[in-house]
């Protein structure tokens, strides 16, 4: 038996293509303690979403659609996990081919280098933690659409979204792109390429998925406001993964970058508490939740950048912009974005990445700007980059939503949705009451 293993094992390396078996091979320049936070920060933002990112959602939901939403955000990630190895990464971080998307050999994970340029980890390890932010932002946009998609058509559109929205806007920011080469935008750990993008998608794809019934008369009250507070529990502390990840380094910025995360979502999470009772009278558990990732979307693309006390205004200014925004969305636009992607996310993402240019100044503890900027042009680089983002994120989410559902339809029927996504899409419940 022991033999059979050892000759199968020889038959794989020999298989392996020799710049695959190179990449196993730490170079001289890779550093173990970097790699082991990087490493680290991985397995922590996975636990962003899976396990917390499906019990925010789902807690959120009535009950009838609550595995539902558990089984759209694991296949999502997993769809999106395994499209990154094959083209995502060389798409987002493959070399510089005029700015717009990467170019190289790096599909399917092959001929990664065994030391990423500029940083002391290896290929593998930064692949590894690109693929975790890959996952989880198309994740994210299936709060907009619950209790009344199809799982195939969620799928498909999510699988598309990623290949064709995400890895070409993380190209611009993150891999070299023209976005921050020739602009001079910024985005520490995703405002823009992450909150941006799933935010504003979602909102189009609520918009053509239409209202749930009932919309907006009808209250529809979340079924377990506990697993809701549990899930955010698991993303307040995934994100230390998240933004202190994305230093790419164990050092001062991740530290910095981590303090910040959690004094923003402190400070959110109270105002917003603080708001619901002048305006409704008592403080919830949902609010106090959503506040807090409000806090956390916001800080996001200015968390390495920004001094301790900026990041309490970073919070403050979250729920004094999230908290309206939901109302605007369902009441004045009449848009049934359930779970409020939009709203949270990415207006938290998009206030976030425009606030960074002014509190990145050395006067205001900050990390000061590039050569050649200053503070007014690092702020219309940045507005000029959420604009773009957004206007290229909902064009292309359009088109795709709408070429998805000509073979795929979008929406389950009215019977379907009134009994409930659990029983009619996947003949499961996820509580069984007696």
């Amino acid at each position: 038996m022991r033999q059979s293993l050892a000759r199968a094992a020889a038959l794989v390396a020999m298989l392996m293509p020799a710049a695959a078996r190179a990449a196993n091979v730490a170079g001289p320049d890779v550093d173990g303690a970097d790699t082991v936070w990087i490493l680290i920060s991985s397995a922590l933002v996975l636990m962003m979403c899976m396990p917390g990112l499906g019990l925010f959602y789902g807690g959120l939901v009535r009950a009838k659609n609550f595995l539902a939403v558990l089984l759209q955000v694991g296949a999502i990630a997993a769809v999106a996990s395994l499209l990154w190895m094959i083209a995502g990464y060389r798409i987002a971080f493959g070399d510089v081919g005029g700015g717009i998307i990467g170019g190289g050999g790096t599909w399917l994970f092959q001929n990664l280098p065994p030391v990423r340029a500029g940083l002391t980890l290896p290929g593998n390890v930064f692949a590894l933690f690109q693929m975790c932010f890959a996952l989880i932002t198309p994740a994210l946009m299936a709060g907009a659409w619950v209790d009344r998609t199809r799982f195939s058509w969620v799928v498909a559109f999510c699988a598309i979204w990623g290949i064709v929205v995400y890895a070409p806007v993380a190209h611009w920011l993150w891999g070299g792109g023209w976005l921050a080469t020739k602009l001079g935008a910024l985005d520490f750990a995703g405002g823009i390429v992450v909150h941006t993008t799933a935010g504003v998608s979602a909102l189009v794809v609520a918009r053509l998925v239409g209202p749930r019934q009932g919309f907006p008369r009808t209250l529809m009250l979340p079924h377990s406001p506990a697993l809701t507070l549990a899930g955010a529990a698991l993303l307040w502390v995934g994100w230390f993964g998240f933004n202190g990840g994305s230093a790419l380094a164990g050092n001062t910025a991740a530290g910095n970058a981590i303090i910040n995360t959690h004094l923003a979502a402190c400070a959110a999470a109270i105002a917003w508490l603080a708001i619901e009772r002048l305006s409704v009278g008592k403080p919830t558990s949902v609010g106090f939740a959503t506040g807090a990732v409000a806090g956390l979307a916001t800080v996001t693309p200015a968390a390495g950048f920004i001094a301790p006390g900026s990041a309490l205004l970073f919070g403050v200014v979250a729920a004094f912009v999230c908290y309206p925004m939901i109302q605007i969305v369902k009441m004045r636009w009449k848009i049934d974005d359930s779970l409020d992607v939009f709203a949270v996310h990415g207006m938290g993402g998009m206030a976030g990445s425009v606030l960074l240019a002014i509190f990145m100044a050395p006067s205001l503890g900050g990390q000061g700007y590039a050569e050649g900027m200053g503070m007014g042009s690092q702020l219309g680089a940045q507005i000029g980059a959420v604009a773009i983002v957004a206007l290229w994120s909902a064009a292309a989410s359009c088109a795709i939503a709408w070429a998805v559902a000509k073979a795929l339809p979008m929406r389950v029927s009215e019977d379907e949705e009134r009994e409930g996504l659990d029983i009619t899409s996947h003949g499961e419940r996820a509580w069984e009451m007696d």
